[in-house]
């Protein structure tokens, strides 16, 4: 099979019967060998119901239905395990983006040889309160995940070969970061194009919010912080406690360090534990101590985590 084309979705019975239309036209103009992957995330719409006919009218259409609202990342994790094509394209359901765009994304794939495609929506007709933050988002992404060349981490519109999606895990809201997750599995070829970004014609959007930006950042830093020290915690934790016990113990040293030279020269004095750097240098240690066992913990954690050798290896002779 040459293309799958999953298409998470909640409430957008009004766009399906348009976007199927033009996904068919698509891929019947460029002879493709093709399945349409919907995932019903939810919807209290007819959306299901009108999956279920367009399967049976189709049957390159198949379906998935959660019984409630999940999420995107959850909807593409299991449209992922489902796919069997050798280049997998993703797009939102409300019709802004365009299937015109799928076969460029496909030889992207397959004759210039990159592991993931993501679309760019140059022009956007989104308003200012969405754009700015997202640009401050994208820039933010791209100096954390080192992918310099991507301009919009988040657009739906993308493309990946087989290999890629069947080796990552989206979960939680991480559909936003699926370009660093394939990066950190080791797939380094990935490009960008610039797509086609049309106005919502139904509705609004459904994936969305102004929590997906707060809630973007903290996935970023969870994201980066597992990939540097996912399977070596102590080298984070281990260094900081450390650097804060010794900050703390030089620190009660020159304390009583200071006493004792007062009291051997006859100068005044004040006891130990009337200075605050007393105080200060104890929280320091114990802190400190408090870090490098949490470091600890972490690293017996990994150690016994039953997927600590789970590597990805792309072939075996």
């Amino acid at each position: 099979m040459d293309i799958s084309i999953i298409v998470p979705l909640y409430n957008e019975a009004e766009s399906l019967n348009e976007l199927y239309s033009w996904i068919v036209r698509v891929m019947n103009e460029n002879n493709f060998s093709y399945e349409i992957i919907f995932i019903n995330d939810g919807s209290t719409d007819n959306s299901w119901e009108l999956i279920e006919h367009l399967h049976t009218t189709d049957p390159q259409v198949r379906g998935i239905k959660f019984r409630r609202n999940y999420g995107k990342s959850p909807a593409l994790y299991c449209g992922f395990k489902l796919a069997e094509g050798d280049v997998v394209i993703t797009m939102d359901a409300d019709l802004q983006d365009s299937p015109d765009e799928i076969p460029v994304l496909y030889k992207m794939i397959m004759d210039e040889e990159y592991d993931l495609v993501s679309g760019w929506k140059k022009k956007r007709y989104d308003p200012l309160s969405k754009t700015i933050p997202t640009k401050l988002f994208n820039a933010t992404a791209r100096k954390v995940s080192g992918i310099h060349n991507l301009h919009d981490f988040n657009c739906g519109l993308k493309a990946y070969r087989r290999d890629v999606v069947k080796n990552i895990e989206v979960y939680g809201e991480m559909h936003r970061y699926i370009p660093y997750l394939a990066k950190n599995a080791g797939f380094s070829r990935i490009g960008e194009k610039i797509v086609h970004h049309q106005p919502r014609k139904f509705g609004k959007s459904k994936f969305g919010g102004i929590n997906r930006f707060f809630n973007g950042y903290l996935d970023l830093l969870s994201l980066w912080f597992l990939s540097k020290f996912g399977i070596k915690p102590m080298h984070f934790f281990g260094v900081l406690g450390s650097l804060m016990f010794i900050i703390g113990f030089f620190s009660v040293l020159y304390v009583g360090f200071d006493k004792l030279w007062s009291m051997y020269h006859g100068m005044p004095y004040h006891l130990v534990t009337q200075s605050p750097y007393f105080y200060l240098a104890l929280t320091a240690m114990i802190i400190g101590t408090q870090l490098f066992l949490a470091g600890f913990i972490g690293e017996l954690i990994s150690r016994n985590a039953p997927s600590r050798n789970n590597y990805q290896i792309e072939k075996t002779l």
